[in-house]
């Protein structure tokens, strides 16, 4: 190191409180009778972890840190760079947008390394931006490289006479399982779910396609590639899953569903286990298969946690411990309603009560609950196990999704005869309920006596909390914020903070968040309760801009108006709440 640089390192030490002067003077001064790297000193002195050196390495040399220990590295951006030329010149690709690339180095201030970088950046027309990585990260990302490359070529050299040959049906099933259980195929699952599930994934999406096989990961709410595996293997990987899940290897023709759980090992150990929710689907280039993952060791959320709060969390309590009646919970596909529903059941769930459930599928096991999973191919229905549900003397039903008229007819008879039903429905937002329920042939004094609450639900992105950084919204999100509060009740906006001007936040982006400036997902809310005055309105022809007029009456809170305030609170970011809650 030059002495420009030592110097700007020692001032940068002393003005960030690193370690105390004389500490710094010290360290100095060994670094440079045993002509060490100041960093490494710093580390072996305990001053600062390795992270640590190289964030201030970071904040020195003007590139910004990442840290891929726990990355999961598209092996389509991994070909990009020859594995040699990682491993010699300490750099690693991790993401591609375009013909944009990020690449992270151990040490970008190496002229060989840059030079090197530039000549396969120009070869391959793509543009890079430099990050900088610890030699700890840099060695357990680069492993990649290998970990899905070396079972690749174990599985091309052997799949072929490993896997059974469609053409001779009369090798026993028995022996297909032996075989796939033992070829290198089935570590490849073992390795794609391990990944999934190490980076927080909710879903593993595996597409076949005319060339290959991909294999994607739904983080927050949104599919990154992650792998492609070549197309003779396809079948080979499908066959393996659907053994897991006890699905019909030889068929391939129509949709499948099954379920298996997965033991996630470490060292011998079993360090925790997920259940896999799988869906087989059929497409013109082979199946495609989807796998749910279910943490089945982390707890079931509250309704705090989940975002329901104030006069939302209010109702909620109070309707769902009234001896009867229906709670329903609406938003599209994939906006937690299953989730807030188990939230409510944990509340619920006490000694002296009987409780059933029919869902589709069990997603969450529940001790002390009856759980029913709905099996549509022999006649058991949503409609059918709730008529055998109400023989069997329960307190509260839990029925996973109101689909079509009966089950909505018998939802409502259950209500009106002393059960408290629990369910879920497709509609926009929680003011679409009633005219939801009436299209499906309720007669509205029936939907007026057995309707409790309805809870409309959407999911938005958090910011993440080791970046999070203030920011001032324009003159137009002013308004459209200032345009929201002015509607909401005075008591709900006690917790904002609005004396020194409205403030947002966003996520700059970081290690732990992997660049993304947000981390996890909660929910935004609406809760209309049934009141007198809604109930007085109640006919074939209401429309939902007349309960929406009650519902401001009542001071409902909408989803637009919860977001925004959880955007003041620094939770999430106002962009996230307008694109969950604008057409």
């Amino acid at each position: 190191m030059n002495q420009e640089y030592l110097k700007k390192v020692y001032d940068y030490l002393i003005s960030n409180k690193i370690a105390d002067k004389k500490q710094i003077d010290e360290i100095f001064e060994e670094s440079s009778k045993s002509n060490l790297d100041i960093f490494n000193v710093l580390v072996r002195k305990k001053v600062t972890n390795e992270e640590g050196a190289v964030k201030i390495k970071s904040n020195l040399l003007n590139i910004p840190y990442i840290d891929l220990k726990k990355v999961i590295v598209d092996s389509s951006v991994l070909r990009e760079f020859p594995e040699r030329a990682a491993l010699f010149y300490k750099f690693i690709p991790f993401e591609k947008i375009d013909n944009s690339i990020k690449v992270a180095m151990v040490d970008p201030t190496n002229i060989d390394a840059l030079d090197a970088l530039k000549f396969i950046s120009v070869k391959q027309n793509l543009n890079t931006k430099i990050y900088i990585i610890s030699a700890t990260s840099f060695n357990i990302a680069i492993k990649q490289y290998r970990k899905f490359g070396e079972e690749l070529e174990n599985v091309l050299k052997n799949v072929d006479q490993q896997i059974v040959d469609k053409e001779e049906p009369q090798k026993k099933k028995e022996e297909s399982k032996r075989i796939l259980e033992e070829a290198p195929v089935a570590k490849i699952v073992d390795i794609i779910i391990s990944h999934a599930v190490e980076g927080r994934a909710s879903d593993i999406h595996i597409e076949p396609s005319e060339d290959d096989l991909r294999v994607r990961y739904r983080l927050d709410g949104i599919l990154h590639n992650s792998l492609v595996l070549p197309k003779r293997i396809s079948a080979a990987v499908i066959s393996r899953i659907k053994i897991l899940s006890n699905l019909k290897i030889d068929e391939t023709r129509k949709p499948q569903d099954g379920r298996f759980r997965f033991n996630l090992s470490s060292g011998g150990n079993i360090e925790k286990s997920v259940d896999l929710r799988v869906s087989t689907f059929p497409t013109v280039n082979g199946e495609k298969t989807v796998m749910r993952i279910l943490d089945t060791s982390s707890d079931i959320n509250t309704l705090e946690n989940l975002g329901i709060w104030k006069r939302g969390l209010d109702l909620i309590n109070e309707n769902i411990n009234k001896p009867f009646g229906i709670v329903l919970v609406t938003g599209p596909t994939g906006s937690g309603k299953s989730t807030t529903l188990y939230a409510m059941l944990k509340i619920l769930n006490k000694e002296g009560v009987n409780i059933v459930t029919l869902e589709d599928p069990v997603e969450y096991f529940m001790a002390g609950i009856n759980q029913s999973q709905i099996r549509a191919e022999i006649g058991y229905s949503f409609s059918s196990g709730l008529r055998s549900i109400l023989r069997q003397d329960p307190d509260i039903i839990m029925v996973g999704e109101i689909r079509d008229k009966e089950t909505a007819e018998l939802a409502t008879h259950a209500a009106l005869t002393g059960h408290l039903v629990l369910s879920t429905l497709h509609t926009n937002n929680a003011i679409g309920v009633i005219p939801r329920l009436i299209d499906m042939g309720i007669e509205p004094f029936l939907i007026s006596s057995a309707l409790n609450v309805a809870i409309g639900q959407r999911l938005v992105k958090k910011i993440c909390k080791y970046c999070k950084e203030e920011i001032t919204p324009s003159i137009s999100m002013k308004e459209i914020i200032k345009k929201e509060l002015d509607d909401i009740p005075e008591d709900q906006k006690q917790d904002l903070n609005l004396k020194d001007g409205i403030k947002l936040f966003q996520g700059k982006g970081c290690s732990e968040c992997k660049g993304s400036g947000t981390s996890g997902r909660m929910g935004v809310y609406e809760v209309l309760s049934m009141t007198p005055e809604i109930e007085n309105k109640m006919s074939s022809k209401i429309t939902e801009s007349d309960i929406a007029k009650e519902a401001e009456k009542q001071g409902m809170i909408t989803m637009k108006q919860d977001g925004i305030m959880k955007a003041l609170l620094g939770l999430t970011t106002i962009e996230e709440v307008l694109r969950i809650t604008e057409d």
